[in-house]
């Protein structure tokens, strides 16, 4: 072998070793990359394992879960609420002073007093005391004479018929549903009145001469007078 092919030989061995270096570092620092890549995909590192991340959609699956049954209950109490409401019974205006009470007798009235007076000023909100379907409404008492002035009668699922006299105004109609607390009119002073105040009458029918103390029968269906 000559002096020429041997430094050639050694000089190819240098590089041969070079390569292998270069490449054993390569494939460490390729390593090194892959272990970076599986620390991001969850391995012990600051990321999150796949079975965590399992974890946590699970429970926020459950979460969302409990929020619509949550939302699906409070659905059935406000309609169960309202169904209560309107199978209720409540004073027909809100602020008030009891004034005439119910078979007083005097000079003001022919007869004894068929209902419960409200003192109540002039134009306040009455309500339907319950649902029902109005049955009378106008004036002179709405059929029941000009002592009533302008007033109204509304039928109940019960059977009974209640009543609302010295209105100032009346804002339903006969034939018309209406729910209980429904604005059906304004108070007033008209009929046979000496100052403002609503008359409230509970009946067995929807005429005069049928009417029963509207305290007891309201006490009765829990109403607080």
């Amino acid at each position: 072998m000559s002096k020429r092919t041997m430094i050639l030989s050694a000089g190819s061995s240098q590089l041969r070793k070079r390569a292998a270096i270069v490449t054993a570092t390569l494939g460490a620092t390729a390593l090194l990359g892959a272990g970076a890549a599986v620390a991001a995909d969850g391995t012990p590192g600051n990321a999150v394992a796949p079975k965590t991340v399992a974890a946590s959609v699970q429970a926020q699956a459950q979460a969302q879960a409990k929020a619509a049954e949550q939302a699906k209950q409070a659905a059935a109490q406000a309609k169960q609420a309202a169904a209560k409401k309107a199978a209720s019974w409540i004073d027909p205006v809100q602020t008030y002073k009891l004034s005439a009470g119910f078979g007083l007798g005097g000079s003001h009235w022919s007869h004894k007093h068929s209902g419960q007076d409200f003192a109540v000023p002039l134009g306040t909100n009455v309500m339907a005391a319950h649902t029902g379907v109005v049955v009378k409404a106008g004036g002179n008492g709405a059929g029941d004479g000009p002592a009533y002035g302008n007033a109204i009668v509304i039928k109940h699922s019960d059977g009974k018929f209640s009543q609302y006299a010295h209105l100032s105004r009346i804002d339903v109609h006969v034939g018309q549903t209406v729910t209980t607390g429904q604005h059906i009119a304004l108070s007033g002073n008209t009929g046979n009145s000496t100052g403002p105040h609503l008359h409230f009458e509970i009946r067995n029918t929807p005429n005069y001469g049928s009417a029963v103390n509207p305290v007891d029968f309201l006490h009765s269906v829990g109403v607080k007078v």
